[in-house]
């Protein structure tokens, strides 16, 4: 699927985006947004057509992370991670709520703590995520984690909602050897899809 013809079939990522939308709206505290937006998210897990194509492509070296929406206030964004074959992320935070939701493969992620001398350790058994399943993150919840793909042969590919424009987001990672990174992640992509041209819906008269 290109983009010219995604109008198509991208209209459950807009339904998405708007049910988000006026989910986050409500204002409602993390618990009660996070039980709403795990549904609305699983829907979208259903059938991965709605995804563009070049924000599905993996790079050979690292794994990729695709912005698909920015809330334009900044009160959530969603984004599509792409990992090649064994790719996986350094011990890293978030610094704010997040849905991680698993479309095509699998994942595992390992959640960490840190000790008295701020060095993360591993806490608790690796959790593997399938498609359709939702997992939650936040600093409430645990939010230090490593993720990689369950592959070592193919793609996978998850669908990540996270309170804040991530992209943007002064996070950390944590090295092996103790201490604390600083990073902003940025993302690999410099265009988003086109959610609201209505005229190539398949459902339009």
């Amino acid at each position: 699927m290109t983009m010219s013809d995604a109008g198509t079939t991208i209209a459950p990522l807009r339904d998405f985006v708007v049910a988000l939308t006026e989910l986050v709206a409500h204002r409602p505290d993390e618990p009660a947004l996070l039980a709403a937006a795990t549904p609305l998210l699983r829907r979208l897990l259903v059938d991965e057509r709605w995804l563009p194509a070049e924000l599905a492509q993996p790079h050979p070296q690292h794994y990729r992370q695709y912005l698909l929406h920015a809330d334009p206030l900044e009160r959530f964004s969603v984004v599509s991670f792409v990992w090649g074959p064994g790719q996986a992320t350094p011990v890293h935070d978030h610094t704010v709520w997040g849905l991680i939701g698993m479309l095509r493969g699998a994942e595992e992620s390992q959640r960490y703590t840190l000790d008295g001398d701020g060095r993360a350790l591993p806490h608790g058994e690796p959790v593997r995520l399938e498609p359709g399943e939702v997992e939650a993150v936040s600093p409430r919840l645990g939010d230090i984690h490593r993720v990689r793909n369950a592959f070592d042969d193919r793609v996978s590919i998850s669908i990540h909602v996270y309170g804040a424009n991530i992209g943007a987001v002064r996070r950390s990672v944590y090295p092996a050897e103790g201490g604390r990174k600083p990073f902003v992640s940025g993302y690999s992509n410099p265009w988003v899809p086109n959610l609201w041209d209505r005229s190539k819906d398949s459902a339009t008269p």
